[in-house]
C-alpha cells in the first residue's frame, strides 16, 4: 500500500505560478503523476513521470507551462505550473501505479487514470482573472 500526501495547493491570480508537491510513503512507484478534475469535468491527466529515469510526458493541453519533477532521496514528485489561467482551476490529485521497488514496470507511462492503483487526497487550486 502506497500513501500520497499533496501539498503546495491555493489561490493566485492569472499570470502566477505555483508548485505541487505529493510525498510518497513508504517508496515512490515506476509510473507517478498528476492529474486534475475541474468542476463538473471528468479527471484529466496532466504530467506523468517515469521514476527510474526521470523521463516525463504531458499532454499537450499544459505543454509549455507545467513541469514535473521527481526526488529519489524524498520520495517526492512535483509538479511547477507556470502561466496559470482561471481555466486550471482544479482540485490536483497525485496518482502512483503499483509497481515499486524491484518491480518490473513498464518504461512508459501513460496518462490514464485506470493504470494508477494509489491516489492522494488531491489539493485545490484556485486561479482569479
Amino acid at each position: 500500500q502506497v500513501q500520497l500526501v499533496e501539498s503546495g495547493g491555493g489561490s493566485v491570480q492569472a499570470g502566477g505560478s505555483l508548485r505541487l508537491s505529493c510525498t510518497a510513503s513508504p517508496y515512490s512507484t515506476n509510473c507517478m503523476a498528476w492529474f486534475r478534475q475541474r468542476p463538473g469535468q471528468e479527471r484529466e491527466g496532466v504530467a506523468v513521470i517515469h521514476t527510474p529515469d526521470g523521463r516525463t510526458d504531458y499532454p499537450y493541453s499544459v505543454r509549455g507551462r507545467v513541469t514535473m519533477s521527481h526526488d529519489n532521496a524524498e520520495n517526492t514528485i512535483y509538479l511547477q505550473v507556470n502561466n496559470l489561467r482561471p481555466e486550471d482551476t482544479a482540485i490536483y490529485y497525485c496518482a502512483a501505479d503499483a509497481f515499486g521497488p524491484g518491480d518490473y514496470g513498464p518504461v512508459e507511462c501513460i496518462l490514464n487514470p485506470d493504470l494508477f492503483d494509489f491516489w492522494g487526497q488531491g489539493t485545490q487550486v484556485t486561479v482569479s482573472s
